[in-house]
């Protein structure tokens, strides 16, 4: 009674781990096979099931072809030998025929599959930010917390680390996987019903003597192959069981060592110039000791499987002889029933064995799925806060409003409290305050990408933000300059204009040429080439963010000039973060953050006053 008690709760744990699993399969899969591209999904699907049940048919075929074969060269009955010779014609050709479009149908859906999913999850990445806000989520208990998770794998969901990865390699992984693991157990599904029969059929029944009573076993052949494979899917279950989870984080330690080795080239002249190769190579020896690690691992715990699985089919050779050689020599049967039940035997044998030949590929595909269903789960969370908060942030009017507003840091620690503020038209605004005290966090709230914030913010409709390291896709100089817009929408005057105004009139020649700007460029070429798509663009609302801190004096003047002139013209204003005394000259109004008595309920006030702007617009 004991012992039924401490196993049950092992079965049900098992079971439920078990229907969770094809839960997250089906919840990943499904949305492809009731996509737009359903009807041609589930043709291919419906043709590769039909072309695995014709490559059932024809191996009954040769099993009877094995048997006619046989006995006709016992008999030396060579019409028949040769007969069955262009039998055999007919059904290599018919064989070939069916394991190549087999074949060619399973790749195509794979591959369509795969371009879809990957088209699906770039979307929802590429969506609101959700790309940024992933990110955040990975460090920020601030977040909302994923619900119960079956199993530690699944608790990734959490945190989930290399999207590029899982979008790239993991839906890859999972929609082969899923392919290929679904039609071979379907085939040996097939294989056992229709072999199992011809098995019983052939074997026929054994007689023994037990404890003085007789015994006859009808079918004996079945019921050996049953109990043969039973006990060898147990056993390679109990040896290769650690693959699952060995396989989830070798895929998560490849992806965090190439990670790095990207992250080096992204900031190759900052490591040089700051001689950091030494803590590169240690760092990187560090993930890529970490690669090895797991992976002797996961080597080992494949190589007793493989010592078993060895073990396993070469018995299964010569069982069914072993087993059947009584009643050849009794003359029971004959030498062609005898390779028909070897063979029969063989295929009842392999369909029962799936689960032990499939077992690597079943544990890599568990982790896969798992990882793919924490990343589903993080989507599934974020969305479910942009929802609750999409009252937060509303884009329109032509004046920056914050009602109410909280921010905090990602930690869950509050910097502001209950703010209020208004910009209109006209105004100039400086913010400034210590370092850490929320600059950039209250620029990102504006722009309604900061999820750690509550209260009503209005951004003016058409604003743009000139952040302190600007992005720059590789590419034309002309893509570069226009982006995100595309290039076509911009004249080469208006491009050449707007490099001019910022300084650059070396990089007009320069607008077809391709090249990593971003690491091309000096950092006060990049700031500048960044003000330039401003100045292209005419926004209303211009929010810079240290636009200037790597230019010179003379040359911020100029820019900020240049700024002030933009949104004078648009209708709008500048909100700017400087620390420079020289740019507080091109505001009118100043937003200071100041440090709050300890014990208050942020760590930050805003105190707003006036400032006297030196500079005025051209008319």
């Amino acid at each position: 009674m004991n012992s039924t008690l401490k196993t049950t709760p092992t079965m049900a744990s098992r079971f439920r781990a078990f229907r969770d699993f094809f839960g997250r399969v089906r919840a990943l899969a499904s949305p492809y096979f009731n996509s737009e591209d359903k009807w041609k999904a589930r043709g291919l699907l419906a043709a590769i099931v039909a072309l695995n049940l014709a490559t059932v048919y024809v191996a009954v075929l040769f099993n009877d072809w094995y048997g006619a074969l046989y006995n006709a060269m016992e008999k030396r009955d060579q019409p028949v030998f040769w007969q069955q010779m262009g039998v055999f014609t007919y059904l290599a050709f018919g064989g070939i025929v069916i394991a190549v479009y087999k074949f060619y149908l399973t790749q195509l859906l794979e591959v369509r599959w795969r371009a879809w999913m990957t088209r699906f999850y770039l979307d929802r990445w590429l969506s609101g930010q959700v790309f940024y806000t992933m990110e955040l989520a990975r460090f920020s208990p601030a977040l909302p917390a994923p619900g119960p998770q079956s199993n530690g794998a699944a608790a990734d969901s959490a945190s989930p680390d290399n999207p590029d990865q899982r979008i790239q390699e993991d839906i890859n992984k999972f929609t082969s996987y899923s392919v290929s693991l679904t039609m071979g157990l379907l085939n040996a599904v097939v294989t056992l019903v229709s072999f199992i029969g011809i098995l019983w059929t052939l074997s026929g029944p054994i007689s023994f003597s037990l404890g003085g009573q007789n015994f006859t076993i009808e079918g004996y052949m079945v019921w050996a192959a049953v109990l043969y494979c039973l006990v060898g899917s147990v056993l390679s279950h109990l040896i290769g069981k650690k693959q699952i989870t060995l396989n989830f984080f070798q895929e998560r330690y490849e992806a965090d060592f190439r990670h790095r080795m990207v992250r080096v080239r992204e900031f190759s002249e900052s490591i040089a110039l700051d001689k950091g190769e030494a803590v590169e190579k240690a760092q990187l020896g560090n993930r890529f000791a970490d690669v090895l690690a797991n992976y002797l691992m996961l080597i080992r715990a494949q190589k007793n499987l493989v010592w078993f699985t060895s073990f396993f089919g070469q018995a299964a050779i010569i069982f069914p002889f072993f087993v059947a050689a009584p009643r050849l020599f009794s003359g029971a049967i004959q030498l062609g029933q005898l390779m028909q039940i070897a063979t029969a035997f063989g295929k009842v044998q392999d369909s029962l064995s799936w689960f032990v030949d499939n077992y690597s590929a079943l544990a890599s595909w568990a982790a896969t799925t798992q990882r793919l269903s924490g990343f589903e789960e993080t989507f599934v969370r974020l969305a479910q806060q942009d929802k609750a908060s999409e009252a937060t942030h509303l884009v329109a009017g032509h004046a920056l409003v914050a009602t109410d507003m909280t921010v905090r840091l990602p930690s869950g620690k509050a910097l502001l409290s209950g703010v209020n503020l208004l910009a209109e038209p006209g105004s100039h605004i400086l913010l400034n305050g210590p370092s850490g005290s929320g600059k950039s966090s209250l620029f990102r709230v504006f722009s309604g990408i900061w999820p750690f914030s509550a209260g009503a913010t209005r951004l003016p409709e058409k604003a743009m933000f000139i952040p302190q390291r600007p992005y720059f896709p590789d590419g034309t100089l002309r893509d570069a300059l226009a982006y995100p817009a595309p290039a076509s929408d911009y004249t080469d005057a208006a491009l050449e204009k707007a490099l001019t105004d910022a300084l650059l009139p070396q990089l007009c020649r320069k607008l077809d040429e391709s090249d990593a700007w971003g690491q091309k460029l000096s950092g006060g070429e990049q700031q500048r080439l960044a003000i330039a798509r401003v100045l292209l663009k005419k926004p209303q609302w211009i929010f810079a963010d240290e636009a200037t801190s790597a230019l010179d004096t003379t040359a911020e003047n100029t820019l900020y000039a240049k700024l002030l002139e933009n949104v004078e013209a648009a209708g709008g204003g500048l909100v700017s973060i400087a620390h420079r005394p020289s740019v507080a000259a091109f505001h009118n109004q100043q937003w200071a953050l100041e440090k709050q008595a300890d014990g208050a309920a942020a760590s930050y006030a805003i105190v707003q006053s006036a400032l006297q702007s030196a500079h005025k617009p051209a008319a």
